[in-house]
């Protein structure tokens, strides 16, 4: 038998817990969980308990910053020729605007 996989807080978890998405909410987590810089699962366990998500910047986090920022300047260059703002943009916008505001160490709550 194998041995017992304990969190960081010595607490084995053995219980698993599922749920269905569709393919846009999938992107949307993944996006989520790329500029988060967390493995999926602690990311999951974080937003489920609405528990803070803190970012540390590391060269992961950054990568994923500069890859969703080059796809927002291409929605942003499509934006410009005349087609309108899809809310998926404007969400990925704002999260990327607060992972950088925290950062730099600023406050993001608007306090």
């Amino acid at each position: 038998m194998s041995a017992k996989n304990r969190d960081n807080k010595n607490r084995w978890r053995n219980i698993t817990v599922g749920f269905r998405v569709s393919p846009e909410e999938n992107e949307l987590i993944n996006r989520a969980v790329a500029l988060s810089g967390l493995p999926k699962q602690e990311y999951c366990y974080r937003r489920c308990l609405n528990q803070d998500v803190v970012v540390q910047g590391n060269p992961r986090v950054y990568k994923a910053l500069k890859t969703e920022l080059a796809a927002v300047l291409a929605e942003l260059k499509r934006i410009e020729a005349g087609n309108e703002v899809d809310e998926e943009l404007l969400g990925v916008i704002e999260l990327i605007a607060v992972i950088l505001g925290g950062l730099k160490g600023e406050d993001t709550n608007g306090e």
